[in-house]
């Protein structure tokens, strides 16, 4: 198994729901070519260090996957290339020095969720 983590900025003009539909719209993606979508999390609004397509703001997404082969990753980033509304995009593939990083930010994130 593979692991992968995507990075995608959405446009600022979205609305809640719209964002909410288009981060599922990308969890579907891929689940519908084999992967499992391990940990998600939604960045919000941020300002991007530079203007992108005369937008300076935009909400950003993470999402973790593990999938069997690498095609997964062109068939989302074709998805990312043909929706309107994503500004950027980054997909990188996980060797386990990340892998083990991207652990202790996800434990480091559940320990303060139950301490609240």
């Amino acid at each position: 198994m593979n692991r992968y983590e995507t990075v995608f900025i959405a446009s600022s003009v979205l609305n809640e729901t719209q964002l909410a539909e288009l981060f599922s719209k990308f969890q579907g993606v891929i689940a519908e070519n084999g992967g499992t979508v391990e940990f998600s999390e939604q960045w919000g609004l941020k300002k991007l260090a530079y203007p992108i397509q005369k937008k300076s703001t935009g909400f950003y997404f993470l999402l973790e996957f593990t999938a069997e082969s690498g095609e997964i990753v062109n068939k989302l980033e074709t998805a990312y290339r043909r929706d309107e509304s994503i500004i950027r995009f980054l997909t990188f593939s996980l060797d386990k020095h990340a892998t083990a990083w991207a652990q202790r930010r996800r434990d480091k994130i559940n320990n303060k969720a139950n301490e609240q």
